[in-house]
């Protein structure tokens, strides 16, 4: 006889919470929080309820399932993404299942893995900030897997990619900056090694050359993921003998951060230093002043990435396709020098 098939009841049962509450464990649901979900999915593999669900990956294979990495499930931008990947899903009768890398190259490889044991009909990744090595990437073409990776781009791997104009964005914000008058204009990348990071950076150098804008190498400097080293970085760029009276920032985190350095100096924003990020996170326009930020096309960036992956999975000889997005420039009161001298008149 063959065991009994081990049910989402069986584990909210045995925990004691809610079948909607294991639910959204296995789904990696933000609302949910990391003790629980690793409680569940302990619960769940002791039980047996993946050896039922997922009994060999030919199987698993022909199953509706689309695996999602993202770096960080609160970044609002792959939040957004997340919706349109889910839409698109739905109107092709897939399930996505959604994991976070934390931006650790050992844990995006790990759970790739997983997702090719279990069998995934594809997998659509915005890469971590760690990841260097590319190896667990490539290999997933020869083993027949779709694959598209967004956002973050990645010369080094042959996928169907969904971006922004990364050079034209840091061109126009730089632009923005010298059009409201500065003159010491800085840029606060991510982490040094991340493309999207470095594209933007040229984007931002070019702007200024158009002009016969001096580039201080002084004034360019690479944060980290942490809201410390943020701080630091922009705390050592506003303090430093010669402060910028420009920022542009690889994200609203960052921008953010030199926002905070620049009021503990006593600076003030736009007159004494004009701040703009990236991605038009929502709490942009709550800050004191409202933050200048490059919006980014993210639900539309999940939506044509999970259309690139249905056409994959009906068509596995397809070329490569590589779908750049426009991004648009969000002017608010940290660049809007113009509004402050319409005051004063």
């Amino acid at each position: 006889m063959s065991k009994k098939k081990v049910t989402l009841k069986d584990i909210a049962s045995r925990l004691h919470i809610s079948t909607a509450t294991v639910s959204r464990a296995l789904q990696n649901n933000y609302k949910i929080s990391e003790s629980v979900r690793k409680t569940v999915l302990e619960v769940a593999k002791d039980m047996g309820y993946f050896a039922h669900k997922f009994p060999t990956a030919t199987v698993v294979s022909k199953m509706p399932l689309i695996g999602v990495i993202v770096p960080k499930l609160s970044y609002h931008l792959y939040a957004m993404a997340i919706s349109g990947i889910e839409k698109m899903a739905e109107e092709n009768n897939m399930h996505i299942v959604i994991c976070q890398s934390d931006e650790s190259y050992q844990r995006e490889k790990n759970i790739i893995n997983e997702f090719v044991k279990i069998g995934v009909s594809g997998l659509i990744v915005s890469l971590a900030g760690e990841t260097k090595d590319f190896t667990h990437l490539n290999q997933l073409k020869p083993q027949g897997i779709p694959l598209v990776l967004f956002n973050r781009q990645c010369d080094e791997v042959e996928a169907d990619k969904v971006v922004i104009d990364n050079f034209k964005a840091g061109y126009d914000a730089a632009e923005h900056l010298i059009a409201t008058g500065c003159k010491n204009i800085a840029f606060l990348g991510g982490p040094e090694m991340l493309q999207i990071s470095n594209t933007r950076l040229k984007g931002f150098q070019q702007a200024l050359k158009d002009v016969n804008m001096p580039i201080n190498q002084k004034l360019v400097a690479f944060c980290g993921f942490t809201k410390e080293s943020n701080l630091s970085t922009a705390r050592k760029l506003l303090y430093g003998p010669n402060p910028p009276d420009g920022i542009v920032a690889f994200s609203d985190q960052i921008a953010i951060a030199a926002m905070v350095a620049a009021k503990e100096r006593g600076l003030n924003i736009p007159q004494d230093v004009a701040i703009i990020g990236f991605n038009n996170e929502p709490v942009d326009e709550l800050m004191e002043p409202s933050l200048t930020s490059v919006n980014q096309p993210a639900y539309q960036m999940g939506y044509e990435s999970a259309k690139l992956i249905f056409e994959q999975i009906r068509n596995k000889s397809k070329q490569n396709t590589l779908l750049i997005l426009q991004a648009e420039l969000i002017i608010r009161s940290s660049t809007n020098r113009n509004q402050l001298k319409k005051g004063k008149a």
